[in-house]
Formats: C-alpha cells, structure tokens, sequence
C-alpha cells in the first residue's frame, strides 16, 4: 500500500519545521500539519496585532552548536540584525542588572543583607544538604538560603504555581548549571570593574551577554521561511489540524492518522514514519489501542502562560530586552521590552510596546479571566513597577499559549523513561523531538538539533544518534562567565551505535 505521505510531522514548531527543511531538502515526500489556524513556530512564532510584532516568550538566537547556526543563516540568510542584550532583576523596588554586578547588588542589597548572604553561603557550604533532590535543596547548596528567598524563591514559584520543595533538582542543574555564588561573584566583580576576560594569546573575549542575533521582525520569520521553502519543494504545511487519533500497522509499517480541524472536520493521513513534537500526553492519549505508559504520560504535566501586550504612547524608553519580575507585590513574571528586541517589531515610533508575561494553569483563574480584566491588572502592575505609566497605554490585546513548559516534578523524569522505553520498543518509525515532544524544558537550538538528528536517523535507516542526549543547558547568555565557557566549546553531533536498527 502506497502511504498518502512518507514522513508526516506533527507541529510546526522550530523541531516540526527543521525536520520538514531537512527531509524535503534530501528529497523525501513529508507532510507537516499544525493546529494553529494562523502561525506556524510555535511558542517561537511571532503574533503581529494590528501592525505591532511580539515574540511569545523572547528567543535569542545564539547557539554554540555550528550546526544549528549555519541552518539559521541558511533558511534567513539577510534577515538578522544583531541587538544589544540587557536584563535586569526588579526586587522591591529596586532593579539588579542580570547578571549580577557585584557592586551594585551590595549597593542595592545593603550592608546588612549582603552579609546575611555571605554568611547563609558561608553556612550552606560547611553543612550541605546531602545529594539534593530539590530545587530549594540544589539552590541553597549552591548560593545559600538567603540568596535562595531573594533571587530565586518568588520567581521560581510563580513560573511553575509550585513549592520550591516540589521541583526536582533537574531542573536546577538543568538551567543554573555550573555557576555558583562564588563564580557568580568573580564574574559579577569583573564585569562591575569593566574587565573582559580574555583568551591566552591576550584577545578579549567579546561576551556572549553583550549582543545576540535576531530576526528583524521577529523569530516567526524564520518559520515561516521554512514553510515556504519546505513547500517550494513540494512539501506541504496544513494549517489548522491537530492530532486525534493514530494507529500502528506493523505488518504493513504505515500509520494511519486522523487529523481535526478547528471546526471539527475529520481528515485522514497515512505515512511510514510520524515525527511528532505534540506534548508527549496529547501523542500518547491519541495512540490506539492505547499503550501501557499512557498513564505515565498522563502523569506529566505542562505549565501555561499568556502575555498582556501593552501598547503606549510615550516618550519614555528603556534598553532591557527583558525584565524579571522577582517581587512579591505583583503577579507578573516577566516584562518583555519589543522595541528592544527589534525596532522593526514596533511600527509607530512614537510608541512603545511591553509584554507583560503571567505564568498559569490552564484552565485556572488567570487563563480564563476575560482579556479586559487581564489587562487592567496589567496596568495596575506596570504602574507598581515603573516601567511606564498606565494613562499612556493606548491599546492591549492577550495572547494565551498552552503548554509553554513542561513541569519538572519529582516523578517527571520516570514518567518520561516509562514512555520512552514502550513508544520506542513498540513503534519503530515514530520519533519524538522538541520542548514538549521529549517533556524536556529545552532552547530553541536545543529542539532543532533534536530534529536534526531525527532526520539522520531516518536517512540513515537505522537509530544512529540518540536525540535524548541532545545538550539542555541553561540559555548561555544568561549564564554569567560559566555560561560563556559552556557557549564556547564546541558542541558537535557525534553518532553512536544504537542496539536498535529497526528504523527503516
């Protein structure tokens, strides 16, 4: 039986459409279907309201693997502007470079305060928590519980709606990996004395932090060149089709998929490999006859938020690209400034747009509030932080998205592994990637390799690569200079042979 496509993809995130540039570019016949009526990308796609462009989320585009940037400049090769890079902490009152200049926290902080800090670290290192299974227990041994209820606590708990206690320590590990108080003090000092490290032969270093690349009008721009390119080459990219059902024919090794639309229009695709970046959850619940592990991925759970862009007419202007939001008083997580990602986001000068970013359940209180409630709290809290007043906001609107992060409880990870281990033993040409694909809370670079690999794999016909050990480090421009280290060493895609061949 001749199948309707070789390859369908499921999601055209930034994993769903490298997969489709890639396999369409080798010749073979894919299928890649999105649910979104209207935007491809994913979290990485950019909203355009009323001329205004906003990222959902705010995606630099750096990577250290070489790979990943040459497939950048590939698909968009003359669309980067490079943008200086600037984040700042908003603590009571007061703002904290990101990262941290060492000065200036002591400044801000207190004598006091920063003395409590030293001795809280002082302490956590001579009485650490024995192999730390938490985010609290990871944190507090790293920088101290002191620093731990200041610059890490509150906005921790307002991204996941959890206890510090009930995160597990991957996720520490995962996304402060390898920086510590006493690095982030000597990276802190330095760059409060305007030294720049540099290599052995003399150079200075030019900071990852200073500058990233970026699409002019946003990353949508780079999805929706590969769409487009996908489809030139005879490719296809439907819009408006989520995954209902599938199913496995092992004798004849096709699947057959049934899509839905929007309205409710049923639609049926038959392919001999499915590559899926749907929430491993929704994939597993949509398997028939349902798999064993389906209750392990009915287990994993996802974090939600929406944005509440906020369009002013004002004459006052700041640098941050980003501003986290650590203070207790206001609900808000994150304020993206739009101008500073790219000027071109922005189309009347004499405005500006922030993005005010709320963390939520969906289904809870804050996502299902109606659009004008959440934007009257924004203004109340914008006008908390100071970042400009409320009078001038001359227009809003609310953008809500679904299962932004995956949820790194103490049972994710055996969740995940359970999954893992049925859907690869039982199905040979099915194959995860991606942030929710994989349940793992990666970077935009991260979920593309993930998809390269796939895509060898498949060329290959045989499991080359293991895409599950694709790097997840935290993003490196926020890093400090451990994460700088980490951005310059060269992260390569190196096969390894699998036990399992049956791929073809």
């Amino acid at each position: 039986m001749r199948p309707d496509t070789d390859i369908l993809i499921i999601g055209a995130g930034p994993a769903g459409l490298t997969a489709g540039y890639l396999l369409s570019k080798a010749g073979r016949d894919v299928q890649v279907v999105e649910r979104d009526p209207v935007y491809v990308g994913g979290i990485s796609r950019t909203v355009n309201y009323k001329g205004y462009l906003f990222d959902i989320g705010g995606h630099r585009f750096f990577s250290k693997s070489k790979e990943v940037v040459d497939l950048w400049n590939e698909i968009l090769p003359d669309d980067f502007v490079e943008r200086p890079r600037l984040s700042r902490i908003f603590y009571r009152g007061k703002f904290y470079a990101y990262p941290l200049k060492a000065f200036e926290a002591l400044r801000n902080l207190g004598l006091v305060t920063s003395t409590a800090c030293v001795a809280s670290y002082a302490w956590a290192k001579l009485r650490p928590v024995p192999a730390p299974a938490t985010f609290h227990q990871w944190v507090r041994n790293n920088f101290g519980e002191k620093l731990f209820s200041i610059f890490f606590k509150t906005y921790t708990e307002k991204v996941w709606g959890m206890s510090c206690d009930a995160i597990s320590a991957d996720w520490a590990a995962q996304r402060i990996k390898g920086l510590s108080l006493s690095s982030a003090l000597r990276d802190a000092l330095t760059r409060s004395l305007g030294l720049g490290r540099r290599r052995e032969g003399g150079d200075t270093i030019k900071t990852l932090i200073a500058s990233f690349r970026y699409p002019r009008k946003g990353p949508g721009m780079m999805w929706e060149a590969a769409a487009a390119k996908i489809a030139a080459r005879g490719g296809r990219v439907t819009m408006d089709r989520a995954l209902d059902t599938m199913s496995w024919d092992a004798a004849a090794g096709l699947w057959t998929v049934t899509l839905v639309s929007g309205a409710g229009e049923r639609s049926v695709v038959t392919a001999r490999h499915v590559i899926s970046s749907a929430a491993i959850h929704d994939l597993s619940h949509a398997i028939k006859p349902a798999p064993i592990s389906t209750l392990h991925a009915r287990a994993l759970r996802y974090r939600d938020f929406l944005t509440v862009a906020l369009i002013a007419r004002t004459a006052d202007d700041f640098p941050d690209n980003w501003v986290y939001i650590h203070d207790p008083a206001v609900s808000v997580g994150r304020v993206q400034n739009f101008r500073s990602w790219s000027p071109e986001l922005i189309p009347d000068p004499d405005t500006t747009c922030l993005g005010l970013e709320y963390f939520c359940f969906e289904g809870d209180g804050l996502w299902t509030a109606p659009d004008e409630d959440l934007i009257a709290l924004a203004k109340r809290e914008i006008d908390h932080i100071g970042l400009i007043r409320s009078e001038d906001v001359v227009d809003a609107c609310v953008v809500r998205q679904p299962k932004a992060y995956p949820v790194y409880d103490e049972d994710y990870a055996h969740n995940v592994r359970m999954v893992r281990l049925e859907l690869e033993s039982s199905f040979p040409t099915l194959h995860l990637v991606g942030r929710n694909g994989m349940h793992k809370y990666n970077n935009q670079d991260h979920a593309m390799m993930t998809a390269m690999l796939t895509v060898r794999n498949i060329l290959a016909g045989e499991r080359l690569y293991d895409v599950w050990q694709v790097n997840e480090d935290a993003e490196y421009g926020e890093a400090g200079e451990s994460g700088v280290r980490e951005a310059l060493a060269s992260e390569r895609l190196v096969p390894r042979r699998a036990a399992t061949r049956a791929v073809a």
